[in-house]
């Protein structure tokens, strides 16, 4: 069944313009070093999500004395569809709502309190982004995360979203302009009725401190989190193939983005979490180590 259109809605009352609360700091060039050291020089991994979203990260490593760079690659801007979803959401009854990454459930939860705190039944990717909805499910019982995959992707979410029977069952899919169709896609050829709504965007950061870039471009390992810090990873280096050190990808799908785009050292775990990807780093800094020994040697 084909996706809906936003134009097939029709919301009874309007409301004002809706600006998403994203949760990006405007970028600057001063870059922080942060974990088990303070010199720049034993940083190991860069770290490149937006600022104030690599700390989970950052402690996991520490607890293995991993120093880290953060230099965020990445941040957020609206979508074209973000003014409009606190109207959708109140205007038409949605069996599920389904969410694919924290920034994604961030965006809905402030367009979910602008149109009055509907009920609405969850289903996200995985527990990192499960856990952007802890807090309200304390404090409301208008929304459930009433579903998870077995494996963290789009693929496998759109395989098993549970329905009832042959009724007909509706989807509301608040995505990033850059996510692919596979997601709707999947879940429209098994009848499921997808509205899908851009409501946030990733763009590359504005400014690079040069210092700071040289230091990440010697660290043995470039921790990544999307296709997207893929992409601005390699608009910033001076030449792909000058460049050798190992990419750590938080899953599946950022990993084989980053072969396609010509990384050859990619390491990413089989399912994507925090837990997958620290051991895929590991995974990299203990190759690394064995092979700088053995040219050393």
């Amino acid at each position: 069944m084909a996706s809906l259109s936003l134009s097939a809605l029709s919301p009874p009352c309007s409301f004002p313009p809706f600006t998403a609360k994203i949760r990006a700091q405007i970028f600057s060039p001063s870059f922080t070093i942060r974990a088990s050291s303070s010199s720049h020089n034993n940083a190991k991994v860069v770290v490149t999500r937006e600022r104030g979203k690599n700390t989970k990260l950052i402690d996991a490593l520490a607890e293995h004395d991993i120093c880290c760079l953060e230099f965020p690659l990445i941040e957020h801007a609206e979508g074209p569809d973000v003014n409009r979803l606190p109207s959708v959401l109140s205007g038409a009854k949605f069996d599920w709502v389904i969410i694919t990454s924290p920034e994604a459930g961030l965006v809905f939860l402030d367009a979910w309190r602008a149109a009055g705190s509907p009920n609405v039944k969850v289903g996200v990717v995985g527990a990192g982004t499960a856990s952007v909805f802890e807090e309200v499910m304390q404090s409301s019982n208008s929304l459930q995360v009433a579903f998870t995959p077995s494996k963290a992707t789009a693929k496998v979410l759109a395989s098993e979203l549970p329905r009832a029977g042959d009724e007909k069952c509706s989807v509301l899919y608040p995505a990033s302009v850059k996510a692919s169709s596979e997601l709707e896609e999947g879940l429209s050829s098994r009848g499921f009725e997808v509205t899908r709504l851009n409501t946030y965007t990733t763009v590359p950061v504005q400014h690079v401190d040069p210092l700071l870039l040289e230091q990440a471009l010697t660290a043995p390992v470039v921790a990544v989190a999307s296709p997207s810090a893929v992409r601005a990873w390699l608009e910033i280096i001076p030449a792909i193939e000058n460049w050798s050190n190992a990419v750590a990808c938080i899953g599946e799908t950022t990993g084989l983005a980053a072969k396609r785009l010509g990384l050859r050292n990619v390491y990413y775990p089989s399912n994507p979490g925090l837990e997958g990807w620290v051991c895929s780093i590991l995974d990299a800094l203990k190759v690394h180590d064995r092979t700088h020994k053995a040219m050393s040697g």
